[in-house]
């Protein structure tokens, strides 16, 4: 599903040479798996997320979505590709306040022209435990059911990828064991999951681990 070969990030300084951020990445992922990238802050991890999830286009080398390259399409191709392929869940629920549960699962659909919103947002809604919270609003909402919200929204274009970037950083530890075996469900039904992460015990769960350091895939193992 996924193949990044060379790819290298920089950034530039006013003051000294390119910072280089992400050095000569090689990386694959197959439909259907369940992979954690590893690392420290200021590893890379988020820098590769955003290259993953098309947001970020500045970069050298080859990415390759469903064997298509991504590199040089514009925007709205890009914006387009995303509201397909993939489903995002952050570290930040990023709901709207103002808005019930529903409504906020409905957002993505605006973009795709889908019929029946309100159906989809109830069964995405549902899926994740909530049938019972459709118009509720965040603050009624508990940490770990306003990520569940969140991951609803993820899942209501039907994306085959679902791509979280430190997805239980906000939550307490049963809210956020909740939230680990939903994706491992959304996995056993054959989504793949990329999960970004500085958390070892949350990487476990994943059925593949790979870590960066200093911009570097430095070690690639399938988890315990």
């Amino acid at each position: 599903m996924i193949r990044l070969k060379g790819l290298k990030k920089t950034y530039p300084r006013p003051d000294g040479a390119p910072l280089e951020v992400l050095k000569n990445v090689d990386l694959e992922i197959g439909k259907g798996e369940y992979v954690a990238i590893v690392g420290p802050s200021g590893s890379g991890k988020s820098t590769l997320m955003n290259v993953l999830g098309l947001l970020d286009q500045t970069y050298q080398g080859e990415y390759l979505l469903d064997d298509e390259p991504v590199s040089g399409l514009s925007p709205a191709a890009l914006a387009k590709l995303r509201n397909q392929k993939i489903g995002f869940v952050f570290q930040q629920f990023h709901l709207l306040p103002r808005t019930n549960a529903v409504e906020n699962v409905e957002i993505p659909l605006v973009y795709s022209n889908a019929s029946d919103p309100e159906q989809r947002a109830i069964a995405a809604l549902t899926q994740v435990g909530l049938g019972e919270r459709l118009k509720h609003f965040p603050e009624e909402l508990s940490g770990g059911q306003q990520q569940r919200v969140a991951i609803a929204r993820a899942l209501v274009t039907d994306p085959e990828l679902i791509l979280a970037d430190e997805p239980t950083g906000n939550l307490d530890k049963a809210s956020g064991e909740d939230l680990m075996n939903l994706f491992q469900k959304l996995n056993d039904d054959g989504r793949t999951i990329i999960v970004i992460t500085h958390d070892e015990n949350l990487a476990r769960r994943a059925k593949r681990v790979v870590r960066i350091a200093e911009g570097r895939l430095s070690e690639l193992q399938s988890a315990s």
